[in-house]
This record gives C-alpha cells, sequence and structure tokens, in this order.
C-alpha cells in the first residue's frame, strides 16, 4: 500500500523545514503534497527546494474539510497522512502511525501530541490528558465508556485509509472538527480508529482568553450543526468536566497559585461553546464576530448563515 503526506500551510516559512525533514527521511512515503493558501511569504519556494510537490490554492478557496478533500484526491495514494506546517515531527514518526493501517486494523491512526519546549502549564496540560503514554484503539461500540472521547482524532498529524474516507463520501465542508465528524462517519460504519503514542510529535499553542472563546465558539456551533453525533457519544460537557477535574488536582499538587486563572478560563471555554451552539439561527455579524475564523462566514462553505 502507498502512503503520501499532506501538508497544509499559510505563511510557514518558519516552520516547513521542520515539519517536512522527518517527511522527507522516511522511505516509506510514496508522495508529498503541500497545499499552501497563498502564502505571502516564502513557503512555497522552500518547500519546493526541499523536493515536495505544492499546490497553490486562493485563501478564500481554504476549508478545513474541502482542502483535505483535495489533497487527498490529488495524492491518490492508499494512506494519507495530514501534517499541518506547526507539527514538529520525530524521526521515523510515519511508520509507526501507519502500522495498524497496513494491519488491516483500523482506518484511521493519530499520533501522540507533545508540547513544545518551554511550554508553560496551560501549554502543556491538554497534551497531557488527551495524549497519554499508552496506545489504544476505539470503535462505536466504546461510545458507552468513552463518549465524546470515541471520535477524537487530530488532523495535526493522522493517518487515514483512503478507501475508508471513499466510504463515506470523503471530508465534507465545515468550520471545524473535520477530523471528528470523519472518524464518527467511519466507526458508524464499523471501522475503528487507534492512537499510536509511539508516533511523536511536538504540536501545543497557548491560547489567550478571547481565543479559547473563539475556538470553543466554533466547536461548540458545528456540534450543533451534526446532531448525530451527540446521539451515538452524548454531551460534549462530560469530557470537557474530565478534564477540568484532573486539571484542577494536577494544579492543587503542583501550582496552586494557578487555580483561579484555571477556573476562569474553563469558564471562558464552557462559555464559548455554549454560545456557539446556541447560534445556528444568530445574524451573520454575529457569528463573525464570536468565531476564531471570521473568514469562514463569508466563503461558499458557509451554509445558512443568516443575514
Amino acid at each position: 500500500m502507498t502512503v503520501g503526506v499532506v501538508v497544509l500551510t499559510l505563511n510557514g516559512a518558519k516552520q516547513i523545514a521542520q515539519a517536512l525533514g522527518p517527511v522527507l527521511a522516511s522511505r516509506s512515503v510514496a508522495k508529498i503534497l503541500v497545499v499552501d493558501s497563498s502564502s505571502s511569504d516564502d513557503t512555497v519556494e522552500i518547500a519546493q527546494s526541499l523536493g515536495a510537490t505544492v499546490e497553490v490554492i486562493a485563501r478564500a478557496e481554504f476549508n478545513h474539510g474541502v482542502t483535505r478533500e483535495f489533497a487527498r484526491k490529488r495524492l491518490g495514494t492508499d494512506i494519507v497522512v495530514y501534517l499541518t506546517q506547526d507539527v514538529i515531527p520525530e524521526a521515523g514518526f510515519i511508520e509507526p502511525l501507519v502500522a495498524p493501517i497496513l494491519a488491516g486494523e483500523v482506518a484511521v491512526t493519530y499520533s501522540r501530541q507533545l508540547p513544545h519546549r518551554g511550554a508553560d502549564f496551560f501549554e502543556a496540560f491538554p497534551r497531557e490528558f488527551n495524549y497519554p503514554s499508552q496506545s489504544n484503539t476505539r470503535g462505536l461500540g466504546d461510545a458507552s465508556q468513552h463518549g465524546v472521547y470515541t471520535f477524537f482524532c487530530s488532523d495535526s498529524c493522522a493517518a487515514y485509509a483512503n478507501g475508508a474516507l471513499d466510504q463515506i463520501g470523503g471530508f465534507k465542508a465545515t468550520l471545524t472538527n473535520e477530523d471528528y465528524f470523519a472518524v464518527a462517519a467511519m466507526l458508524r460504519l464499523g471501522h475503528r480508529i487507534g492512537y499510536v503514542a509511539e508516533s511523536r510529535v511536538a504540536h501545543s499553542h497557548r491560547y489567550t482568553l478571547a481565543q479559547e472563546f473563539r475556538r470553543y465558539f466554533d466547536t461548540g456551533y458545528v456540534r450543533a450543526e451534526n446532531p448525530w453525533v451527540n446521539e451515538i457519544a452524548g454531551a460534549a460537557e462530560g469530557r470537557g468536566a474530565s478534564f477540568f477535574r484532573e486539571m484542577l488536582r494536577r494544579l492543587m499538587r503542583q501550582a496552586p497559585r494557578l487555580l483561579p486563572y484555571a477556573i476562569v478560563q474553563t469558564g471562558v471555554k464552557w462559555l464559548g461553546y455554549r454560545v456557539g451552539f446556541h447560534s445556528l439561527k444568530a445574524p451573520l455579524a454575529w457569528k463573525i464576530r464570536c468565531s476564531g475564523q471570521p473568514y469562514y462566514w463569508r466563503s461558499k462553505f458557509a451554509v445558512g448563515t443568516a443575514p
């Protein structure tokens, strides 16, 4: 089975070489495609000089689902690995990532994400909570145990069997969470997902409170757009409550002075999610103001936006 790698970029000149290095060094990779959203820096030239094929699209044409769908069809490999430009993979990360797919055990896998060097508590803890040291596989039958985590995945570094994506009609246009919905659709057909802790990449972010609100607004909005997922796995708040409890326990032991900020941050996330969840019929101006991706709402991919 052939393996292709897609890297999505926008003004990633300072990052693209780190993302591509271990990919270029892998003997398992047959094709590498960089899809660039019309960068204004040297991203395209650097990627081409390293040996990657580059497709440039207009910024207005970018969509988390549609662009990934375009890329996988352009590659045409049996397995497609998706990366974002801000991921720093460890050497040899691809082979363990694709191994469960090659073995026919799962249809999609994703890597363990570690915080970047120097990350503070609020940047590092989400990686530690969501990406444990032990690998696992999950199927639809595990939804009663894992809830929304059953479908958890991250296209910052994930691999998909192209045939399984074909079965669900590929990635759909969406504001965000294209990976989550694709995995849920595949598991409904009987496929499984694998978390591969042995495939490791560095990837983390420190968000302001305003950024957290907007990110969770987007997540709440798309979850409301897709009620079928909640019908299978239950509401997302259960996973959030587990995250909050573990964060508080960790802070009480390690840095109790950070507890007030942790409580405020969690409240902001919860508020953003709930506002987004109840904003399907909100005016367009409201969605643009609250969203972390204001460009989306005036694109051809936004559906049902009120004037």
